[in-house]
């Protein structure tokens, strides 16, 4: 079940846009429910390449496929929802095992608001509590896996801090768990 504290989003669709302080990067988003599930197709603007993820009615990742040049995914990965992944070709991934959120990046720089929305709108937390969250982080550009820790802290109604390997982050989120700001990186923009 979503959070109760989120919005329902509209089951015709929902597009949303973010765009970089520092640059001519933007986000796209286009999120629609489909076959039971949700659809979420994003476009990176900066790293040219798109990517989708699909995911259960309660918010939980299923499968990630990431398109760079080819009409095929360049990376497709799939996972129970319980934190086994695989790849297309059966191929399992223990080394990425219990993790249940994504964090798209090229180099060390986060390339995706959208990613957020996903344990936000999955995890019910009240303002002062906090969850940490497993995510792979997965290099547009060299197709690198890997998993690592993200902390969430719910500062009030809307913002929270994510902290990651030191780094700390604040985003403040609509009433769809969507970021209207990711402070100093990204803003909403549609």
């Amino acid at each position: 079940m979503t959070s109760p504290a989120n919005s329902a989003f509209p089951p015709d669709g929902f597009t949303a846009s973010w765009t970089a302080f520092e640059s001519d990067h933007g986000e796209h988003l286009t999120l629609h429910w489909d076959n039971e599930a949700w659809t979420a197709s994003v476009r990176l603007d900066r790293a040219h390449v798109e990517f989708v993820v699909r995911l259960s009615p309660m918010w939980q990742v299923r499968q990630f496929l990431l398109f760079r040049d080819l009409d095929e995914p360049d990376l497709w990965l799939g996972t129970d929802g319980h934190g086994a992944w695989g790849e297309i070709n059966g191929v399992h991934r223990r080394e990425l095992e219990g993790a249940t959120d994504l964090a798209v990046t090229r180099g060390d720089a986060a390339l995706s608001a959208f990613v957020h929305t996903i344990p936000l709108r999955r995890l019910n937390v009240d303002i002062g509590g906090s969850f940490d969250a497993r995510v792979l982080e997965i290099d547009v550009e060299t197709l690198a896996v890997e998993p690592a820790l993200r902390t969430y802290r719910r500062i009030d109604a809307i913002t929270w801090e994510v902290a990651q390997e030191g780094d700390l982050t604040e985003l403040t989120v609509d009433a769809f768990a969507l970021p209207t700001e990711v402070r100093g990186r990204y803003t909403r923009t549609a």
